[in-house]
């Protein structure tokens, strides 16, 4: 039985109440304090966020500094508040480059008359594939043709960047740097051997198409004669393209340049193994000089500025990006063509950019079909690929926009094949650059087993099922005939469903799309000889296309949008903190707020690679047919 709480006399109570009171005041001006000072700490970061981010005034006779390090890429692989606090602790593995920006640049100061030269400087700026490099070049030509100088100066140049440096006027390369041309190769390494003789793993593909070398690494021990020929054949297109490329920009002859590279040897020799020497003696670059010597120059040609970090009045790309950026008129009510980037794998459900979800490409589709303002669509593809059925799910989103209505136009770039030619082919028109690796229509299935790999330790596998069937997946277990031939099955009908919508949609038979297809990889002019595309051009002629379509005019008439995922206010609220100079000094000197930033950022974790991810089980099906394409350089 409880007993009842003995009652405090009057002084007691007295001095509870008194405490009680104390109490509650002491913790109510903790309270206002610590609030009072978290709003003034916000007041100051959104003070700090908004400052240094200013546009400053470009003067006459600017010259445009483009220096882009990182990836070329079509679409930013990791969100905003990850680059710019990754920029701001240093992490030089976060920068990247859009090809739309860098390209939008060199446009825009074509017809600028404030920049009188460009200096372009291309060391740091990671190559990617061979048709986003040759867009950058075509924009670089059209600027020197308009009559603007560019000047190119290195420490050091590889092949994909040469291919930029060589549109400028004048090619310089540091007396201690190098300049290599080498043609193009592709070698991979192959592990049967060590697979099925070392470690016992016994590796079952299923394909159609003897030419889907995707998968022979595991199943071989070199290369099949298919896929040597296959690959030697669009490389070998790639390579002539890029010597006639090099050779009208620089002035020479294909012919010229490939005795070069097969004289190598000899060459270097002669030139006593200075490789800036032997650039300049095969007419690569027009001169010697350090970095100081060709700021000394540019300072000369143009407006010397004891201030500016080259000692001469310039602007850097980003800086000249924001300038135009200011400029927009955020209430533009002009008719849109909407580019909606399909940039990286192809895999199921809601993905970040980099990767292609299958729900998250097809939101994004969707959007631009429900908007009224759009009125046409170009879908950019770079892709290898991947899972068929989240490729099917964004070809049904082009469907229904043509459906609705609104003109479909493909725009591929480095890479449209496999499942990333799955998305294109019902496009109303597809554009490709001769460059573009396209193709690489074939359906493949990788089965890996390690019964004799657990039988080398010791390891068994038994049990029971309820029927022939139950647990027959398991590549613990020995792979039944009949399970093989169920993936067989599975596989043959993915392929007879790829070529036969390619055939409905491009007007032909499957027979005629199963000679060009079965796994072959082609370059995008002869992907446009065998009419797996429509036209050669980039970007811009797509988008050209799109807006004549949609009959909405000439260039001026109509506003171009990409539609991808926005930022959160939160993110940008940290971004624009990250990017200022005193956030980005406490962000690198506090290993507080590099600690907890890190835990907070979304998407810092490495996504899981596409084949890694491919082989879960999901949807509860155990087999997955894949249509993938690794044919990159």
């Amino acid at each position: 039985m409880n007993q009842p709480a003995p009652s405090r006399g009057p002084i007691a109570t007295f001095f509870v109440g008194l405490w009680d009171v104390m109490n509650f005041t002491r913790r109510l001006i903790l309270n206002l304090l610590f609030f009072g000072l978290l709003l003034l700490f916000l007041v100051i970061l959104v003070m700090v966020a908004g400052s240094g981010g200013g546009i400053t005034p470009m003067g006459e006779r600017t010259t445009l500094v483009i220096a882009p390090e990182g990836a070329l890429v079509e679409q930013y692989t990791r969100d905003a508040l990850t680059r710019d606090v990754g920029r701001a602790l240093g992490d030089p593995s976060v920068e990247e480059v859009q090809l739309r920006d860098l390209i939008r640049g060199i446009e825009a100061a074509k017809d600028d008359k404030r920049i009188e030269r460009v200096l372009l400087d291309v060391d740091k700026l990671q190559a990617s594939g061979w048709a986003s490099l040759r867009e950058v070049a075509a924009a670089l030509a059209d600027l020197r043709a308009s009559g603007k100088q560019v000047v190119a100066f290195s420490q050091g140049l590889g092949q994909g960047q040469y291919l930029l440096a060589a549109q400028a006027d004048e090619v310089y390369l540091d007396p201690m740097g190098g300049l290599v041309l080498e043609g193009l190769g592709r070698y991979r390494q192959y592990y049967r051997q060590a697979l099925q003789d070392k470690l016992g793993v016994d590796v079952h593909l299923f394909r159609v198409g003897e030419y889907k070398s995707a998968a022979e690494p595991y199943i071989l021990d070199a290369a099949s004669k298919e896929s040597k020929e296959a690959d030697l054949y669009w490389m070998g297109d790639l390579w002539q393209r890029y010597l006639q490329d090099v050779a009208s920009a620089r002035k020479l002859t294909p012919e010229a340049i490939a005795a070069g590279i097969d004289t190598l040897p000899e060459g270097v020799a002669a030139a006593g193994g200075d490789l800036a020497k032997f650039a300049l003696q095969q007419k690569l670059v027009d001169g010697l000089k350090t970095r100081e010597e060709v700021e000394d120059l540019l300072a000369e040609r143009g407006v010397a500025d004891e201030d500016s970090e080259y000692g001469f009045r310039s602007i850097g790309l980003g800086a000249y990006l924001a300038q135009l950026d200011a400029k927009r008129n955020p209430l533009d009510e002009r008719p849109q063509v909407a580019v909606v980037v399909a940039a990286g794998e192809i895999t199921g459900g809601q993905q970040p950019p980099g990767t292609v979800g299958g729900e998250s490409t097809s939101a994004l589709l969707r959007e631009a079909r429900d908007d009224e303002d759009v009125k046409a669509v170009v879908l950019r593809v770079d892709s290898p690929g991947g899972e068929v059925f989240a490729s099917e799910q964004i070809r049904r989103e082009v469907v229904a926009l043509q459906e609705a209505g609104k003109p479909v136009v493909v725009s591929m770039g480095d890479l449209a094949a496999s499942g990333g030619y799955w998305i294109s082919m019902n496009a109303d028109r597809i554009y490709a650059d001769p460059s573009t690796i396209s193709g690489s229509i074939g359906i493949f299935g990788l089965i890996p087993n390690i019964t004799r790999t657990l039988d080398k330790v010791g390891v068994h596998t038994d049990g029971v099922g309820t029927t022939r069937f139950a647990g027959a997946f398991d590549i613990s277990r020995p792979l039944d005939p009949a399970v093989g031939q169920v993936i067989q099955s599975v596989i043959d009908k993915g392929y007879a469903d790829f070529t036969g919508k390619v055939a409905t949609a491009r007007k032909k038979s499957v027979e005629e799309i199963d000679a060009i297809g079965r796994g072959r990889v082609w370059s995008g002019a002869q992907a446009k000889e065998r009419g797996l595309v429509d036209e050669l051009g980039g970007l811009d002629a797509a988008i050209a296309d799109a807006a004549a379509r949609a009959t909405l005019g000439d260039v001026g008439k109509y506003r171009v949008r990409y539609i991808e995922r926005m930022a959160t206010p939160f993110e940008r609220f940290l971004g624009g903190f990250a990017g200022s100079r005193l956030g980005s000094a406490w962000l690198k000197d506090s290993g507080l707020a590099r600690a907890l930033l890190v835990k907070a950022l979304p998407e810092t974790e490495a996504q899981l690679r596409f084949v890694e991810n491919a082989v879960k089980d999901r949807n509860g099906t155990p087999v997955k047919s894949l249509a993938y394409c690794f044919c990159g350089m």
